[in-house]
This record gives structure tokens, sequence and C-alpha cells, in this order.
């Protein structure tokens, strides 16, 4: 009878403990969602980069379209939450560690120039070749501390640079930023555009509100002949963007100097060049900014 009541008064205190660490735990998740809302309020819009399919250039379409902003004087955060193949801190020509603040309680994005800030994984990481191997939670806990303990300020734009598929980084950004545009990109060929549908269903699913598509590597002019060269098909993002009621933001042509731009830290963006894509890039942004 003794060992009976023993057993009852050490489940009831298990039972007590758990109840007070899942109360716990609940409460620290309100705190955090409520430092998440008030640090997105200071924040106008979020345009959340994404696509179904790697390998079609949205890492620097995101680059180019927070240098775009901020060269046209609006105030821009870009957050890179790709986990595992973060490169916007090498586009930017970030090399390095994060900085916290005096207090100890924000991290401190990079400031590019004085328009524009720079939150990424990889600025976090001593070693820049170190494979980052997390699971779902570690993943979702980082990207709501990018927007939770991450001192943005007030901001005209936020651009989140998303890794390629419909998985935990994508979902924990609508999630937690349910007031974010999405821009989708893709390449002209069917094999992109089947995953871009993909991506597609997923802004209708989770009802993330979508500003349009963008085209990327949809063309090159030979540098031997001045024809142009049809890498990747063409029309393919617009005949997509048709077919599915979307907004076709518009074709970017292949550019080695795109390419130059990144690899050395500067996107093109920044540039004062006139070029093919210079020109198409920034109808595209006109094209967002017509929507907003």
């Amino acid at each position: 009878m003794i060992h009976e009541n023993v057993d009852k008064a050490k489940q009831g205190a298990a039972c007590s403990s758990q109840a007070g660490q899942a109360q716990d735990m609940d409460r620290k998740r309100q705190e955090q969602q409520a430092i998440i809302k008030n640090s997105l309020a200071k924040i106008k819009h979020k345009i959340f980069v994404l696509s179904g399919k790697g390998g079609v250039g949205k890492s620097s379409v995101s680059a180019n379209l927070a240098a775009s902003l901020s060269k046209k004087g609006y105030k821009t955060g870009l957050m890179d939450v790709d986990v595992h193949g973060p490169s916007i801190a090498h586009m930017l020509g970030l090399t390095e560690m994060l900085d916290v603040s005096p207090d100890q309680q924000l991290l401190m994005p990079k400031q590019v120039n004085e328009n524009l800030k720079v939150v990424s994984v990889q600025a976090l990481m001593q070693d820049k070749d170190q494979a980052i191997i997390w699971r779902g939670p570690a993943k979702t806990g980082m990207i709501q501390q990018f927007v939770s303990n991450v001192d943005w300020g007030e901001l005209d734009f936020l651009v989140i640079d998303a890794p390629p598929g419909t998985g935990d980084e994508p979902l924990t950004v609508v999630q937690n930023i349910p007031e974010a545009l999405g821009v989708i990109v893709t390449t002209p060929q069917e094999v992109a555009l089947a995953d871009i549908r993909k991506s597609i269903s997923f802004c209708k699913t989770v009802k993330l509100k979508t500003l349009g598509i963008v085209e990327n590597m949809a063309g090159f002019k030979c540098p031997h002949c001045n024809e142009p060269i049809d890498l990747f098909s063409s029309g393919g993002g617009e005949r997509t963007a048709k077919a599915q009621g979307l907004t076709f933001l518009g074709s970017l042509p292949f550019d080695t100097q795109v390419v130059a731009s990144g690899d050395k830290g500067a996107p093109i963006m920044f540039e004062d060049k006139e070029t093919e894509f210079t020109k198409a890039f920034a109808k595209i942004v006109d094209n967002i900014l017509k929507q907003l």
C-alpha cells in the first residue's frame, strides 16, 4: 500500500513537471511571436523570393532586387534563409561574422550601403565551407530568430531569399511572415516549369499572395555574331504565368557579367552599367513597385 502511494506520488510529480514544462514552452512561444509581430510591424513590405527548383538564379534575383531597391533610396533588408546553400553573403562581399548589439540582445545585420543591410546564416559560421546538418526544428528556429533576434529597425522592404522547394524553410517564412508577397523565379525549360507549378500550388495552398513570375536565363547573345541563343528554351515563364492567372514580371537574359559581379561580391544592379540584363531587371523592379 505504501509502495502504491509512493508510485502515485511520483507519477503525480512527473505529470506536474511535464505540465509545467509545456506551459513554460508555450509562454516562450507566445513571447517570441509577440517579438516577431513587433519587428515585422516596422517593415512595410516583405518580398519572398522562392522557386520549386534549384539552379534558376533565385539568389541572384534576390541580391539584385535588394540592390535595386536600396539604390532607389528605399531602406532595405535582405534575409538569406537558405540554410544548406547560403550564397547571399558571398554575392554581397560579406566576409565577417555578424556582430551583437551592445546590450547583447540582438544580432546586427551587415550594412552593405546606407540603405541595405543583410543577414545570412553564412555570416554566423567561422568556417564558410562547413556543412550545416540540421533537421526541421533547428531550421525553423533559425528563421524565427532572424526575424525576432535581429535589429532590422525601420525598413521599406525586407527581401527574403529561400532555398528551393516547398519544405521547412518556405513554410516557416509563410507561417511567421503571413503578409509576405511571393516572387517566383524560373528558367524557361519544362523541367524547371514543372517544379514552378508546384511552387504556385504551394502559394495557393498556404494563401501566399504572389506578385508574379520572373523568367531568368531566358536567352544569350553570342559574343561573336551577336545572334540570340535560347540556352534553356524561351517563353516558358510567360506562358506559365498566363496559364496560372499570375502576373509575368519580366524575362532576364543570361549575362556573363551577372556571374562575374556575383563572384566578386557586387551585384550588377549596384553598377551604373546599361546592359540587356540591367534594363530588363529595372523593368521587373518597376513592375513589382507598381503592384505595391
